[in-house]
């Protein structure tokens, strides 16, 4: 019943007026054809200009909105407003709101998990807000409309939060994505308008519920974060609806934005379940939707202003979004000439642009020398291969997370060498766009750990072992105070890489595994992720932590293990940047000492092989050349079973049409092919959808490759 309540109350917000048309309902249809033609429509993202991005009067409704309902709730809250590719257009703190907030994944304030991000208290609100309001806008397309909540929902330790003995969520790590340090996300530009994306999380992605997509004419446009509650969260069991003071405010500010009801979360089913929008209905708003006093009347009764968030943020006034698409968005379509199949048709592909409107990342050659031979790198023209024949695959593949069904699937295609050197990227029409950073970091991490063997020495353990560990901070003193405060590290000591190392070695039942001596193995991100869930195989609680997971009582989804580890100092480093202590961090999320007052942080030894994070979700596989590694593939985008399909099948079109050598790893040496001691579950390598393509009922597609 409530759900039908849900429904029928979306409907009548989506009728809402608005200014800039809104997020109308009635021509969803018209619109959607035209964000999703058929791949052989070679044609912009977006055919409404500036009808399809955010302008400051809509900014400043969207704000003005959530302070109504705030104001009929006694309460003062911290709003952030981006649009698609993460400018951020405004952050507006109400007089009186909480300057922190504590990340902690339960319920209450200071709970039993201790270390990694967990029960930091000193995290600003304004991050919290942007990082909310980035996830909302990078899950959500013209396809799906998704929010933190549903981040929440898919990252846990089960899918679905709160049951037993179930497997973890489909995008389990996601949200160490889009990280502040990332090499791929762009950054703001003091003073600046609105430019190239796409921008960083400062936080990551959210899985506190509270950020929710804004759309307009039924388009995607952004994305709108709210922090009022001073708990940076998730929503551990959705057996029930929540009263979430974050997401009624973000409702209310969605109103005449809405996205709508047809593509929402709840109209989809991930891996067979129902994905959740939001929990809070209108009916449970107490502002009335023409109740909103404007900004300026908010500003003058001094009631609220907007506020400085260094990296992100630094005008008085909002900022007019990008159109998603065109050039100033840093996304546009690609040269169809260049992006072809093999009848020379246009792919329908887009590339990622700089200021100047230049590919950022144009097919290239590696810098790398694969076994000692610098014939074995990848050249540009085979990079240009992978990415079209993997555009390929995905333009004829039947989508998950996209309705209605039958649509395309819509990724971003990631193409590194060994060293971790971005070699090419490229996207189709209308994908999410968290799959970019994704994409590029699930390519760097299949082929960082299948590169055991190399003739540089190196593999895996050495670059681990060489990069200072995580120096896990304490919570402050309540009130906190900056000024005489100290940001210091636990008492407990962080683990170390070599402890992670170890575990594998053992878990593998190899000494030399991970190691520069050590037999070859072909590890995709699927593998990977096996080894990094919190039970081994993944979902029975009885099973132990993969070597690269924390152990019961110390993992969460903010503190999850090797994934978190790898980043956490660069994280906190760019903490303490926004609070005024320190210089941004550096973009390279590898190297960086810490944030503390024992030893205040450096860069050291930075290494690309994993400057944007790694990624423990499925959708990447190392590329060889005969039995050679040479690169890696990553797609991101869809369910994880169409990414896994896109990327190997990908790869072996490449390399049936190159005849170069190129192709996927040699069977014998892929990870599903060892046997773990004490394990009767092997290790996965890819699992593709049994009937996969649009109007082909071609089955097991990439059985026997």
């Amino acid at each position: 019943m409530r759900q039908l309540m849900a429904m029928m109350l979306a409907l009548a917000v989506l009728a809402l007026p608005t200014a800039c048309g809104g997020g109308g309902n009635g021509s969803v249809a018209a619109e959607q054809a035209a964000v999703s033609p058929p791949a052989a429509a070679a044609s912009t993202a977006s055919t409404c200009g500036s009808r399809c991005a955010l302008q400051v009067v809509d900014v400043e409704r969207v704000i003005a909105q959530a302070v109504a309902e705030a104001d009929a709730r006694n309460l003062q809250a911290t709003i952030a407003v981006v649009d698609r590719v993460g400018n951020v257009l405004g952050v507006f703190r109400m007089t009186g709101a909480n300057d922190f907030a504590q990340i902690t994944s339960t319920a209450t304030l200071g709970g039993p998990i201790v270390g990694g991000l967990e029960s930091l208290n000193f995290i600003p609100s304004s991050l919290a807000a942007i990082s909310k309001a980035i996830t909302g806008a990078y899950l959500s397309t013209g396809g799906n409309a998704f929010t933190s909540r549903t981040a929440s929902q898919i990252i846990q330790q089960n899918f679905n939060p709160g049951e037993q003995d179930v497997p973890s969520g489909p995008l389990f790590g996601v949200q160490f994505s889009q990280l502040p340090c990332s090499d791929f996300s762009q950054r703001h530009v003091s003073g600046s308008f609105a430019g190239p994306g796409p921008h960083r999380a400062p936080l990551g992605l959210a899985a506190d519920p509270g950020g929710l997509p804004l759309y307009m004419n039924g388009l995607p446009v952004g994305g709108v974060g709210v922090m009022v509650d001073g708990i940076y969260g998730l929503d551990k069991n959705i057996g029930d609806f929540d009263q979430d003071l974050d997401e009624l405010l973000a409702t209310a500010a969605t109103r005449g934005y809405a996205a709508p009801l047809e593509i929402r979360a709840d109209r989809i089913t991930l891996v067979g379940k129902t994905a959740r929008f939001s929990d809070a209905l209108v009916s449970d708003l107490l502002s009335a939707a023409d109740s909103a006093r404007s900004l300026s009347a908010i500003q003058a009764a001094n009631d609220g202003a907007y506020v400085t968030v260094p990296g992100y943020f630094d005008r008085a006034t909002a900022l007019q979004g990008t159109v998603f698409g065109e050039p100033a968005s840093g996304i546009r379509p690609a040269d169809p000439l260049v992006f072809a199949d093999r009848s020379g048709a246009s792919l329908d592909a887009f590339i990622f642009t700089d200021a100047a409107d230049l590919n950022r990342y144009p097919a290239s050659t590696g810098t790398d020398t694969p076994a000692g031979n610098i014939d074995n790198r990848l050249q540009a023209a085979e990079v240009q291969t992978l990415l079209n024949e993997a555009i390929g695959v995905a333009n004829q593949a039947r989508a998950q997370i996209r309705v209605p069904v039958g649509s395309q699937a819509r990724v971003t295609v990631s193409v590194v060498d060994t060293n971790g050197h971005i070699l090419g990227m490229a996207r189709t029409r209308d994908g999410p766009v968290f799959g970019a950073d994704v994409s590029l970091q699930k390519a760097r991490t299949a082929t960082f750990f299948s590169g055991t063997g190399r003739q540089d020495g190196a593999a895996p353990a050495q670059i681990l072992s060489a990069l200072p560990p995580p120096r896990y901070l304490a919570s402050l003193p309540e009130p906190i105070n900056l000024v005489t405060d100290r940001l210091a590290t636990i008492d407990s000591p962080a683990p170390v890489f070599s402890d992670y190392l170890l575990a594998a070695k053992l878990f593998l039942g190899d000494i030399t595994a991970l190691e520069a001596t050590g037999n070859p193995v072909a590890f995709s991100d699927r593998s990977g992720g096996n080894l990094s869930r919190p039970t081994y195989p993944d979902g029975p609680s009885s099973g132990p932590p993969g070597p690269f997971s924390k152990p019961p009582g110390e993992w969460s989804v903010f503190s999850v293990g090797l994934q978190s580890d790898l980043v956490y100092n660069a994280v906190i480093h760019h903490v303490g940047f926004v609070l005024g202590l320190v210089a941004d961090v550096p973009q390279n999320c590898t190297g960086d000492t810490g944030l503390s007052d024992v030893a205040p942080f450096t860069t050291v030894a930075a290494v690309d092989n994993l400057a944007n994070g790694m990624q423990i979700f499925p959708g990447s596989v190392p590329i060889y050349r005969g039995d050679v590694l040479v690169g890696g593939i990553g797609v991101s985008g869809d369910g994880v079973d169409q990414d896994d399909m896109i990327s190997f099948l990908g790869v072996h079109r490449a390399g049936e049409r190159l005849q170069s050598g190129l192709g996927n790893a040699p069977a014998a040496i892929r990870a599903d092919q060892l046997a773990l001691p004490g394990q009767s579950a092997r290790l996965r390598y890819v699992n593709c959808p049994q009937s996969p393509f649009n109007g082909d009922t071609t089955t097991e597609v990439c059985n026997g490759l």
